[in-house]
């Protein structure tokens, strides 16, 4: 037990599951040795900035966090941190681990009261609020310095309820549909399908004279929890409402839950209800999958290990569906300082100086991860619209300039509360969907369950006083 929160041992390997997404992932997005070595950017890197802390800093700082989809982002980033702590008189040590693992440690080292002053999750974690320290002091600095945060970062980190950032989210990643044009261009949609219709419409018809299915999954994994909710949104519906009220089970969810179905049913096989996060990515590059939806790892793997394969990668913006057009964050910065922290000054003063570098990280991850703060990267849109990393064509990501535009947090409309990452964390939307598409139960009796399971953990959080009636 932590501060109160009982983990049983179903609901926590459910939850460590979620992090399938971050290794599994790296296994298709590294080395690049089959395509050579990539070219070199068309510009040089960012210079980096420096500010010294505005107290002396000592001892140790310990960093515990996940091996990043762009290999290139951890070669550049530890010898950096460490650097920085050199100038600080501070010792830092960098664990990466698989993502996979990622939670469980989280859990333990919090059981154990020590452990890393400093992890890094890369979804909304609000369930740890009760054991991490709050980051408002580190969030009204970078204010200061930088301009406000972005509001989809702030609502996945902040809880209005107890006015308490649990975490600190200075940067996150877009979620846009990635689509084989070669595949797409036959069935008269050579931009990419635009509406949920089209998808359905256009992989059918390649499944049919193409025998290529599309992929979005329904998975416990957080791939399929992303595009689940995209596709919630799109209906409009939602898992709770702005005051934090759960509004699940509804005419519009089932809608969106008979469409799911149909589109398994028209255009997908099986294996969607068991894959790891990176089977979408893996499935794609091969031409065994038409349209997932995802990050741009993938495909700049592709450009070191198939570069063809990569030249017919596109991407789209969030499929429109009768409601809506929206899409969650692909990956989303949790940073979070733990209770027991031996150095919670030197790990708040790093964050400050990670926040004023994020252009030279998203130079890094090349253009992988996209500013909370916008105003520190002036020159996104002039990477997006011409890349340097060598997109062919060059504007190839020029559609994600207006990305946060068609993000959301998770918990939208409201905020990602702690019930939302007891959700997020377990499944229940991906497990609603698989269960109707497979044809266990009807797309009513699917959703009704669903709310049945997430109403108790709603009444938990919110008789620990920890979501109320909302408000931002």
């Amino acid at each position: 037990m932590v501060d109160g929160i009982e983990w049983n041992r179903r609901r926590f390997l459910q939850a460590a599951g979620l992090a399938v997404f971050g290794g599994a992932l790296a296994a298709c997005g590294g080395g690049g040795a089959a395509g050579g070595a990539p070219a070199p950017p068309s510009q040089p890197a960012p210079p980096g900035t420096f500010t010294e802390p505005a107290s002396p800093l000592s001892g140790s700082l310990s960093i515990l966090m996940w091996s990043h989809f762009v290999p290139a982002h951890d070669a550049w980033f530890d010898p950096w941190v460490k650097d920085w702590g050199s100038k600080v008189g501070v010792s830092v040590a960098v664990d990466h681990i698989n993502y996979a693992e990622l939670p469980a440690r989280t859990q333990a080292e919090i059981q154990a009261n020590q452990g890393h002053d400093l992890i890094l999750h890369i979804a909304p974690v609000p369930q740890y609020e009760p054991s991490v320290l709050d980051l408002t002091d580190v969030v009204t600095e970078a204010n200061n310095r930088h301009g406000g945060q972005l509001d989809l970062c702030r609502r996945s980190s902040f809880n209005p309820t107890t006015g308490k950032f649990f975490a600190y989210a200075p940067a996150w990643v877009p979620d846009p549909g990635d689509y084989r044009q070669s595949l797409w261009a036959p069935a008269g949609l050579a931009q990419g399908p635009v509406t949920w219709d089209d998808l359905l419409r256009g992989g059918a018809q390649i499944k049919r004279d193409q025998g290529v299915q599309l992929g979005v999954g329904m998975s416990q994994e957080i791939d399929s929890n992303m595009a689940g909710r995209a596709l919630l949104w799109s209906y409009g519906a939602s898992i709770q409402d702005e005051s934090e009220q759960v509004v699940l089970n509804s005419p519009q969810t089932v809608e969106a839950v008979e469409f799911m179905s149909r589109l398994y049913q028209e255009a997908m096989t099986p294996e969607v209800f068991s894959w790891n996060a990176a089977s979408n990515n893996q499935g794609l590059a091969a031409g065994q999958l038409s349209y997932i939806i995802n990050s741009i790892s993938a495909w700049r793997t592709s450009q070191e290990t198939d570069p063809e394969t990569a030249a017919d990668i596109f991407f789209t913006a969030p499929l429109r569906g009768p409601a809506d057009a929206r899409a969650a964050s692909h990956v989303m910065y949790n940073w979070i300082v733990p209770t027991y922290a031996a150095n919670p000054a030197a790990a708040k003063e790093f964050l400050l100086h990670y926040t004023a570098n994020l252009d030279v990280v998203a130079w890094q991850s090349k253009l992988y991860d996209f500013p909370a703060y916008p105003d520190v990267v002036p020159d996104l849109d002039k990477w997006l619209g011409a890349d340097p990393f060598g997109a062919r064509p060059a504007d190839k990501l020029a559609l994600l300039s207006n990305a946060v535009e068609w993000s959301t947090n998770v918990g939208y409309p409201g905020t990602a509360n702690t019930a939302e990452g007891e959700v997020f964390a377990t499944f229940v939307i991906p497990n609603m969907f698989a269960r109707a598409a497979r044809g266990e139960v009807t797309a009513q009796q699917a959703v009704a369950d669903a709310e049945a399971q997430i109403r108790p953990i709603f009444d938990n959080w919110r008789a620990r006083g920890l979501i109320g009636t909302g408000g931002r």
